[in-house]
């Protein structure tokens, strides 16, 4: 059966599509002999139901909503392929400049006023199963805040973050830039926290397709993934090649929203809102030699122990198969082969995240019953 060459991909208007754009805009694609058709989504769940329906053929996409459509978490289960890290880093949290103003410029100071006050502060994120709801659960509950009880989680299209936090309609928001720097450069917001901070080197957005399309596709999906490859080391070989991914990616077509927006933060070069600048040693990467891409088995199992922590999954799966079926590391190293990037022979790696835990992917069903907060269903306990 005669492969796809023409692949229609999906991505959302945030700066890690960076690799898929630029793929399309230099021609990379064409270097690998396929053909990328981009197209510009609203929501995450409008994505997922393309994607599930096959109006999609992959996507720049949330690595924890892969994982819940592969559990059927919120929809019919179905199954799912993560063909590689798209980046990783450059997320952030921020708090409206009203709630800073009265004192909230920590989780420390948030988790004060909640206790003091009884109030729920209201929190958006992008997707119920995904990278920024379980990292804004993860950061509140590390501070000691029930995310679930003490606060009040919202679901808001990235896009719209900055809007409505303008508006008055939350208190915070975790999400995928530019929107954090948007709402600092508007006035209307104050970042707290990074998730590098939360999660050091943690997975960003992941290049996801149905395991259908890439099993019928072989060739086809490693031709795609060489092509961002390339694109990904294009973007982070220099300051000068962010800029001009920061320009293309402000057009209409993709980000629509000013360059400078989207460059600061895409070059390490925060403001806080507040006053503080830094530049960040391990900021928002594509590429970092390779070692941004590789699809960690651990990395998935990650997202489930937190699906798992907070009652999505009502049982504990069998975490190291279920990411062994869903992340596709042999067809990754074909890939970076093909591109002449280094691949690791392991597929687990080791992370210490805010609150000092180990995560290794060793001992799963241990580690997501380890947290003194938490949303456990029975079963498995």
């Amino acid at each position: 059966m005669t492969e796809r060459t023409q692949i229609k991909a999906g991505f959302m208007p945030l700066t890690d599509c960076a690799s898929l754009v630029m793929a399309s805009v230099l021609g990379l694609d064409q270097q690998y002999g396929i053909e990328l058709v981009l197209s510009r989504e609203h929501s995450w769940s409008g994505m997922r139901d393309r994607l599930v329906r096959g109006e999609l053929d992959a996507a720049h996409v949330l690595y924890g909503l892969l994982y819940g459509v592969e559990m059927g978490i919120g929809c019919a289960a179905t199954p799912m392929a993560v063909l590689m890290n798209l980046s990783r880093n450059g997320q952030a949290v921020t708090v409206s400049r009203a709630l800073a103003e009265q004192g909230v410029t920590s989780l420390e100071a948030l988790a004060d006023l909640v206790r003091r006050s009884g109030r729920r502060p209201v929190f958006a994120h992008t997707f119920p199963t995904g990278n920024h709801a379980m990292f804004l659960s993860y950061w509140l509950a590390a501070g000691g805040i029930d995310p679930l009880r003490d606060a009040e989680l919202v679901t808001v299209p990235p896009g719209q973050m900055a809007g409505s936090l303008a508006a008055g309609h939350m208190d915070g928001f975790c999400a995928g830039e530019p929107w954090s720097g948007n709402a600092v450069l508007d006035g209307s917001g104050v970042t707290l926290t990074v998730s590098q901070d939360i999660w050091p080197d943690h997975p960003g957005k992941a290049l996801g397709a149905r395991a259908d399309f890439v099993d019928a596709n072989p060739d086809a999906s490693r031709a795609l993934v060489a092509a961002l490859l390339e694109a990904g080391r294009w973007i982070d070989e220099s300051d000068a090649h962010r800029a001009a991914a920061a320009e293309v990616l402000a057009s209409p077509a993709y980000l629509n929203t000013d360059m400078q927006a989207i460059l600061g933060r895409l070059q390490g070069q925060y403001d806080d809102g507040l006053g503080r600048h830094w530049r960040d040693p391990d900021p928002l990467r594509f590429f970092a030699d390779g070692d941004a891409n590789f699809p960690w088995l651990s990395d998935g199992m990650w997202f489930l122990t937190q699906q798992r922590r907070w009652g999505l999954l009502r049982e504990d799966p069998d975490y190291a198969a279920l990411a062994a079926r869903v992340n596709r590391i042999e067809l990754y190293r074909e890939a970076a082969l093909l591109a002449g990037v280094a691949a690791p022979s392991a597929t687990m790696r080791s992370s210490v995240l805010m609150d000092g835990k180990v995560w290794n992917g060793l001992d799963p069903h241990a580690y997501a019953h380890s947290f003194a907060i938490h949303r456990l269903a029975p079963g498995g306990a």
